[in-house]
């Protein structure tokens, strides 16, 4: 006499019987676990084993393709900041003094001053402008370039901006807004249209339309607009977009991480040499 060999149970369900085996670990797998695969069926466990080997795809800037692409989270993230920011600066009393950008303020160690005043704004008409720009020129550079390197680059712009006019501004001027960050855009998506070989014309359209306005509308009314803003947001987002889009692909996270820290020292090194000269007469440099 023998013994009739035991039926085959699925692994994951031991009473369901089976003779089918996952293509890839050889284990016997009832229909519920089954997934199709390129040969055979494979269990649940080894299709997601295989879905984190698999790289994800990346463009030629470095971000992720994913399905998300059109969904600008951190445009719309920004946004939302620099209107949290202005009504707040319209709510509480002395924020805007304590916030906006002041040489002799930063020059006396509130360096934040370089970043806080990027969010806020003098009136409704100023953050209509800019946040009308952001949401116009976010959404596309947010999808070129990742929302991590997004972020750089509208911060390194912000920041760009606050430093030429640190340098260049009078030391009593109270400075703010979000115009040299959304220079910086600007100036990033002309360099990403150009690596694209798309028709950059109407973004060169744009940014002489408002160098225009920069230097025009302070000469024909008592509006003061702060060109140096406004040019040193312009120059650091494409000089930063310029790195992001260009770096070679066998070394791009290094090339795009190094001109990251590069543009931030040169930034450090322009505000220590700016702080000496405005507390040099007081004898504190």
């Amino acid at each position: 006499m023998s013994t009739p060999p035991a039926t085959p149970t699925c692994y994951r369900h031991p009473d369901r019987a089976t003779y089918v085996r996952c293509a890839r670990c050889n284990r016997y797998i009832c229909p519920e676990c089954m997934r199709d695969a390129a040969v055979g069926h494979q269990c649940v466990e080894c299709v997601n084993a295989g879905a984190q080997q698999v790289r994800p795809a990346r463009n030629q800037f470095g971000a992720v393709a994913s399905a998300n692409i059109d969904k600008p989270i951190l445009t719309y993230v920004l946004i939302a900041a620099n209107v949290v920011m202005f009504a707040l600066q319209m709510a509480v009393p002395g924020l805007q003094r304590d916030l906006v950008l002041q040489s002799y303020a930063v020059a006396d160690g509130e360096l934040y001053r370089l970043l806080t005043s990027a969010f806020l704004h003098y009136g409704p008409a100023h953050i209509l402008f800019n946040m009308w720009a952001l949401y116009v020129v976010g959404p596309p550079l947010e999808a070129a370039l990742g929302r991590l390197r997004f972020s750089a680059l509208y911060l390194l712009s912000a920041l760009g901006g606050s430093v030429l006019v640190y340098l260049l501004s009078s030391p009593v001027a109270q400075t703010a807004g979000a115009s040299g960050a959304i220079f910086g855009l600007f100036g990033a998506i002309f360099v990403v249209g150009r690596r694209l070989n798309m028709d950059v014309r109407w973004v060169v359209a744009i940014i002489a339309i408002n160098l225009v306005f920069t230097f025009v509308i302070p000469l024909v009314s008592s509006q003061n607009i702060s060109w140096q803003g406004h040019i040193g947001g312009l120059v650091s987002g494409a000089a930063i977009a310029t790195a992001y889009a260009y770096a070679p692909r066998a070394s791009r996270n290094l090339v795009q991480a190094g001109a990251t820290a590069a543009a931030l020292v040169v930034f450090a090194v322009l505000i220590w040499w700016r702080t000496a000269d405005l507390l040099a007469p007081f004898g504190m440099a």
